[in-house]
């Protein structure tokens, strides 16, 4: 299998299908496009997600290591699983986490790691509730699971801000803009090949987008202003969230691809690497459905947040995009385009 995230196929196949088990506690399940479980007891609901990934200590991550793999860091998982308990209507509360090292690690590493895992966790108002910390020799680099929880009252959980909430009449919004994740750790590893054809003060802002990288702000202010689903932007980019609401909601979409808004430094770092920004790392982007979006887009404009309708949901299997007369189909998501560079610029024999 490739780098990345399983492909649809593989997921419905060897995963979702090997899942028997149905409690009447489980609101919210296992589903393409569902970052989240929500259980629902007697005193609320509560939301759980997982993130995982190799990682390092923060600042190191883009420094492009021999393998040329994505590096992540504890904050950075930290942030994707608020990031995924706020897209499903919750407020993120705790992370417990899993930190195995190699051999080769250190007593400062561990440390340097857990004290960047609570930086984060105090920046979201979410407290560290256990974990395991072990070294294994079966592993070369550290790897690290988080697992985030969050509360949901009644009414929130009634509302229902999951794909499946999408329906056909709704209106689509994105936040912020795409690729930002990505853009920034292009703009890190790759920093003094893009200062042979940038400028600095392009460079250095797009390796600081990852200030982009919550979508907190935006989850709470779309729930007070009329938002029916909810799904973050991540792995494969924006074309992936889009594929996954779709297919979770069995909706149909219809997009204007002008509409999906871009920074320009993306635009910039992408022609150089030659990167489908569209397919590329998006954390940062949420993506909404409203029966009244340009209100939905109002709202989180008046907050400070920039927000724009870029289509309908559909009653048909159909998902287009749009580019002025041309029409095109959504492809299924494949491998994130910056696992891709990654592996090809691996390939490159050094002179």
């Amino acid at each position: 299998m490739n780098t990345g995230k399983i492909s649809g196929n593989i997921l419905k196949r060897s995963v979702l299908r090997q899942l028997k088990t149905d409690r009447k506690e489980i609101v919210n399940g296992a589903g393409i496009g569902e970052d989240c479980a929500i259980f629902s007891f007697s005193d609320g609901l509560t939301v759980s997600c997982m993130q995982e990934g190799a990682v390092t200590v923060e600042g190191d991550e883009e420094s492009s290591p021999p393998e040329y793999a994505v590096r992540h860091t504890v904050g950075r998982l930290i942030q994707k699983c608020a990031n995924n308990l706020a897209a499903a209507g919750s407020r993120p509360a705790a992370a417990m986490i899993t930190l195995l090292l190699p051999e080769t690690a250190e007593e400062s590493d561990l440390k340097a790691l857990m004290a960047e895992a609570e930086k984060k966790c105090s920046e979201l108002s979410m407290s560290v509730a256990g974990g395991q910390s072990r070294v294994m020799s079966e592993i070369s680099v550290p790897v690290a699971v988080v697992t985030g929880f969050g509360r949901m009252s009644p009414a929130d959980a009634c509302a229902g801000h999951t794909v499946r909430a999408a329906s056909p009449g709704q209106d689509v919004v994105i936040s912020k803009w795409i690729g930002l994740e990505g853009t920034a750790y292009l703009a890190k590893c790759c920093r003094e090949r893009l200062l042979s054809r940038y400028p600095v003060r392009l460079v250095d802002e797009a390796a600081g987008f990852g200030r982009y990288l919550s979508v907190l702000p935006e989850a709470a202010t779309a729930m007070e202003s009329g938002v029916c689903a909810m799904h973050d932007a991540s792995e494969g980019g924006i074309f992936a969230a889009l594929w996954e609401l779709a297919e979770g909601a069995g909706v149909g979409l219809t997009i204007d691809l002008k509409k999906l808004p871009l920074r320009q430094e993306t635009v910039e770092v992408c022609e150089y690497c030659q990167i489908n920004p569209y397919r590329l790392l998006s954390g940062g982007c949420l993506v909404m459905t409203a029966q009244d979006g340009p209100g939905l887009a109002a709202g989180l404009n008046r907050r400070g947040i920039p927000a724009t309708v870029v289509g309908k949901v559909t009653d048909s299997n159909d998902r287009i995009f749009r580019n002025g007369d041309e029409i095109r189909y959504m492809d299924r998501p494949g491998t994130d385009e910056l696992y891709r560079f990654m592996s090809e610029k691996a390939a490159v024999p050094k002179i």
